[in-house]
């Protein structure tokens, strides 16, 4: 699977998408490459950072779409996906239940 193009969506590829690659392609390496990752976003001007976290959502919604064909893949995916956005954003942006257990609403 070509995580560059998942990222990237239709546009062009951010920098700092191929060190999202190399912890997708390296999980092991992940813990590693957090502060790296965190301190390249905090370089981003803010239509950047928009798009690298579109990129990270894309890359939950494609785990969750082909989740079936590679448990094991998918879940990193969606796992790495989750704590980039959680560290960088502070929250996920298709969280579904705020705390309490309330559906967002509106």
């Amino acid at each position: 699977m070509d995580h560059s193009r998942i990222l990237a969506g239709q546009g062009e590829p951010l920098p700092i998408f191929s060190r999202v690659v190399e912890a997708l392609e390296n999980y092991e390496e992940f813990p590693f490459l957090l502060e790296q990752i965190y301190r390249e976003a905090s370089e981003l001007e803010d239509d950047d950072l928009d798009r690298l976290r579109f990129g990270l959502v894309r890359l939950q919604i494609y785990a969750d779409i082909h989740r079936y064909e590679d448990m094991e893949a998918a879940q990193r995916m969606k796992y790495i996906s989750t704590i980039l956005e959680k560290v960088l954003f502070g929250r996920l942006l298709l969280e579904g239940e705020e705390a309490g257990g309330k559906q967002q609403c509106c």
